[in-house]
């Protein structure tokens, strides 16, 4: 067993329908993948029909599952409610949510229009607690011990440069994640997030980066376990998080970068010191530690 398989038994999920936000490409579309392995009916939904009727069809002769395509604009609830409407009366039921639709744009901020901003927040935000609410009214009326996984970022506590408009919505979102956990709890509903850290997808990260840039800033270099996430990974976590087996997890911002956010300690710089380098400085202590003991 290594951490590039499934760590859940096959049965995990049966009987569960979750929606997926953004869950034809990338991230998404490798957790509905395993949900679907695992024995849930998944509905993918995201803006690009054409894209989500094609990985609908690859994900249902991958897995044999069952999978509804929805085209929705997360940030029109209109839509919203439409997909929940198509996935009750296709599956009966909807249980579980992963809001993973995102958008981000890297620039320096002041070179980004109002517009800008407002689409990445939109998004990130908007659509999440948009379709929160809605699912948790229905969670509610119906009696429905329903589940959400947000999928969130380090920087949403951390902040960061250069991705102002994401940081600032992801970190809407871990406060909604915690407070309506809180909030819900009377009803049995759950919500958490997992705070990913590099887990590359050939659309996004060719968007985000020229291949120039991402040979010179490859994350791998300045992430303690020298690589970057494997979508499995990911998935293994979702899917635990999305299942029965987490009953008693509500609340939790679960990170998962091979440790990069430890990088932000301020004397994690010497992990660039040599051996022959740390018995220098270890010589120069000692003698210092003996010209102390000596003028005292």
């Amino acid at each position: 067993m290594n951490h590039t398989q499934g760590m859940l038994r096959d049965d995990a999920l049966r009987g569960k329908t979750i929606i997926v936000t953004g869950g034809g490409t990338g991230l998404g579309k490798s957790m509905a993948t395993y949900f679907l392995k695992l024995g849930a009916n998944v509905v993918i939904c995201s803006r690009r029909k054409d894209v989500l009727d094609e990985a609908a069809l690859d994900l249902e002769q991958t897995t044999g599952g069952s999978v509804l395509a929805v085209a929705c604009d997360v940030r029109k609830p209109e839509q919203i409610e439409q997909v929940i409407a198509e996935a009750i009366a296709r599956f009966g039921a909807v249980h579980g949510l992963v809001n993973n639709s995102a958008g981000n744009f890297i620039s320096p901020t002041e070179r980004l229009s109002y517009k800008a901003i407002d689409v990445i927040v939109d998004i990130v935000l908007r659509g999440t607690y948009y379709f929160t609410l809605a699912l948790g009214k229905y969670w509610i009326e119906k009696e429905i011990k329903g589940t959400v996984l947000n999928i969130s970022t380090t920087y949403a506590w951390t902040g960061s440069g250069w991705v102002v408009p994401s940081a600032m919505a992801k970190a809407g979102v871990l406060a909604m994640t915690k407070s309506l956990a809180f909030e819900w709890a009377t009803h049995g509903i759950r919500l958490n997030a997992i705070a990913p850290g590099p887990f590359p997808t050939k659309g996004a990260w060719d968007r985000l980066f020229p291949a120039e840039l991402a040979e010179k800033f490859a994350f791998e270099n300045r992430i303690p376990l020298k690589r970057v996430g494997d979508h499995q990974e990911l998935a293994n976590l979702a899917a635990y998080l999305m299942s029965d087996f987490s009953a008693y997890v509500t609340g939790e911002v679960i990170t998962l970068d091979g440790g990069e956010v430890l990088a932000a300690g301020q004397f994690n710089f010497l992990n660039e010191v040599t051996g022959e380098q740390w018995d220098t400085i270890e010589g120069q202590i000692k003698n210092a530690n003996r010209s102390s003991k000596k003028e005292s």
